[in-house]
């Protein structure tokens, strides 16, 4: 698929949040109908052949995505959010990204044991808080069978750093950047 188009509506903002960072920012991605679209439907494709029993979305612009691709599916979407923002009981992993260190948290019933989840987020760039995510998920004892991302940031190998850490989980990411 030439995913061309697709990278145009997407816009870096340099210097963003700290000196030296090219910020993706896909606000004018989800903004064209027919873009935003076209990735969701990228994305509903490849998840459905992993016969996901529910989705989950990654806090915050993983919502944009997940959401669709659970609709599509017809399957519920659980979320993972940043520590403290959930209102009941929940299970939290240390989430370090390029910027800080985060947790995740998840309540603690979002998953039920044995249930097949994919992961959807936005962007793929260190892995960390995909590594995060699948774990949070391991943790409540769900089977991670996929985890989707509309951006992957190549030059910081994150792809290779989740690899690493969960062989067994497939990665997909539809729109990527070189540099």
């Amino acid at each position: 698929m030439n995913t061309a188009p697709l990278k145009k509506k997407i816009l870096e903002v340099k210097d963003y949040p700290k000196p030296g960072v090219g910020f993706k920012d896909i606000t004018p991605l989800v903004a064209d109908a027919k873009a935003y679209k076209e990735v969701v439907d990228c994305l509903s494709a490849w998840a459905r052949f992993k016969k996901p029993d529910i989705i989950v979305g990654v806090e915050s612009r993983g919502y944009l995505f997940a959401a669709p691709v659970a609709r599509d599916l017809k399957r519920g979407l659980a979320v993972i959010r940043k520590k403290g923002k959930l209102p009941r009981k929940t299970v939290c992993v240390q989430a370090p990204n390029e910027y800080a260190v985060e947790f995740f948290e998840m309540h603690a019933d979002a998953i039920k044991p044995g249930q097949r989840v994919l992961i959807i987020d936005d962007l793929i760039a260190t892995g960390s808080s995909s590594i995060a995510a699948i774990n949070l998920v391991k943790m409540l004892r769900g089977v991670p069978v996929g985890f989707g991302a509309a951006v992957e940031l190549l030059f910081l190998d994150g792809l290779k750093a989740i690899r690493k850490a969960h062989p067994d989980v497939a990665i997909y990411s539809l729109i990527k950047y070189k540099k």
